[in-house]
């Protein structure tokens, strides 16, 4: 008998690896955040055509989620870190569902016209999916040790490659079959399912029945911060002027925030002038240019899971954050910075081999989240977050415009693709002149 109770002491230390159930949940959930966004993009062609909606007005319609998303950022991140991760992002989810399953109303809606109502739609589920970002960034830096962050920060940020190839051909399917109004009843109806799992599952570590003490102490040795922050805490305003003017008088954060921005003007230019790039300059038909698309998204995705774990594997090896965040970019983003390139070759293999490697590059180098997750404040993790998401997502609004400016101008892409190319350059000059050495921000009282 007393042999098998010292035979089972060993297995009740070893550490539970909740954890990796966490960060697969947030995968699922971030993905379909992301296809939540492109709902109308896949069903825009059909519904244009039956509510008689001209390009303008689709256009319009399609910018509405942009300008709610990044003008709620800040806001949202406060939320967070004055009620708590978990409350904020289970209503994010219910309402952000909510308002997707509205969109295939549209038209029967009485008291606005049909481009109204798919707008404030649209501007409503970007309203609600601003905490979604800042929200993972807090489980991760809570849920895990610093020598796993990297790795953690891109499997969840990899989702937005995996929302492409997973599910859009899902929404394709079903516009098809069934009509494009009931994409959003299919995509609201698993949003709504995701909410019921992560309100299932998700809590803070030191309040999870399935996580055992000895995974919580690694954690916590390794720098997370498994305690929620304490109720004093969490009554107090993040959202101060005080604590803006911290964040953004910060060398550091600076940079960061100018990195995210520049690394992101790549990742709008993928997803919005991309197709019509291989179409009008590269002479693909519309069916393969839908195909040749979801190449970089797919290198994205192995970038971004393969850029995480490099830089965890650095982490463990030198024991400098600084390193290991800013290697992987620097590597990712003079790959990245390829795009350039693409300007001078005629092939059409070439240049999406070129398109595939400067999406890896940009894959590898997405560790602004991990820096986040390393870098934040612990009070203000939500509301530093949030900023940080602003700054990255305004180049979804000025990335269009500019580059079919240039495209207007040139009659071609070529001064576009140096356009994004260079902000490649420009996120470098950013880490490695600005940020200079990463270290969690102290606030001053």
């Amino acid at each position: 008998m007393s042999g098998s109770i010292e035979a089972a002491a060993p297995a009740q230390l070893r550490p539970t690896r909740v954890r990796y159930c966490i960060i697969a949940l947030i995968f699922i959930i971030t993905s379909l955040n992301y296809a939540d966004r492109s709902t109308f993009s896949i069903a825009g062609a059909s519904a244009s055509a039956e509510l008689g909606l001209d390009a303008v007005q689709t256009g319009f319609i399609l910018s509405a989620f942009a300008w709610a998303y990044s003008l709620a950022q800040i806001p949202g991140g406060a939320l967070l870190d004055r009620f708590g991760t978990r409350p904020i992002y289970i209503a994010a989810i219910g309402t952000w569902s909510f308002f997707t399953v509205l969109q295939g109303f549209a038209g029967f809606i009485l008291g606005a016209t049909v481009v109204t109502q798919l707008f404030l739609l649209r501007f409503l589920v970007g309203l609600c999916e601003a905490p979604s970002f800042p929200g993972n960034a807090r489980i991760v830096a809570a849920w895990f040790p610093a020598r796993e962050r990297g790795t953690a920060s891109a499997i969840f940020n990899s989702a937005q490659y995996f929302s492409l190839v997973a599910f859009a051909p899902l929404m394709g399917w079903v516009v098809h079959e069934w009509g494009w109004r009931a994409v959003f009843f299919v995509m609201g109806g698993l949003g709504l399912m995701a909410m019921g799992a992560f309100a299932a599952f998700i809590r803070e570590p030191v309040r999870h029945k399935w996580a055992n003490r000895a995974e919580i102490d690694l954690i916590r040795e390794g720098g997370g911060l498994v305690e929620p922050v304490s109720r004093t805490e969490a009554r107090e305003p993040t959202f101060t002027w005080n604590n803006i003017r911290q964040l953004l008088t910060s060398r550091m954060m600076i940079g960061v925030y100018l990195g995210q921005y520049c690394i992101n003007v790549l990742t709008y230019f993928f997803v919005t002038w991309f197709p019509i790039y291989l179409v009008k300059d590269r002479g693909f038909n519309i069916l393969e240019a839908g195909f040749v698309a979801a190449l970089p998204a797919l290198c994205g995705f192995v970038g971004g899971v393969a850029g995480g774990v490099m830089s965890d594997m650095l982490l463990a090896r030198t024991g400098s954050i600084t390193t290991a965040r800013k290697a992987p970019l620097l590597a990712g983003m003079l790959l990245a910075s390829l795009i350039m390139v693409a300007a001078r070759v005629e092939s059409q293999v070439g240049v999406v081999l070129l398109m595939s490697l400067a999406f890896f590059g940009k894959g590898v180098a997405s560790l602004g989240w991990a820096v986040m997750s390393d870098v934040a404040p612990r009070k203000l993790a939500g509301l530093a977050g949030g900023v940080f998401n602003t700054f990255g997502n305004a180049a979804g609004i000025v990335t269009p415009i500019v580059v079919g400016i240039l495209v207007a101008q040139a009659g071609s892409f070529d001064t576009a693709l140096i356009f994004v190319g260079a902000h490649c350059l420009l996120t470098i000059v950013a880490y490695f002149v600005v940020v200079q050495k990463l270290e969690r921000l102290e606030l001053a009282a």
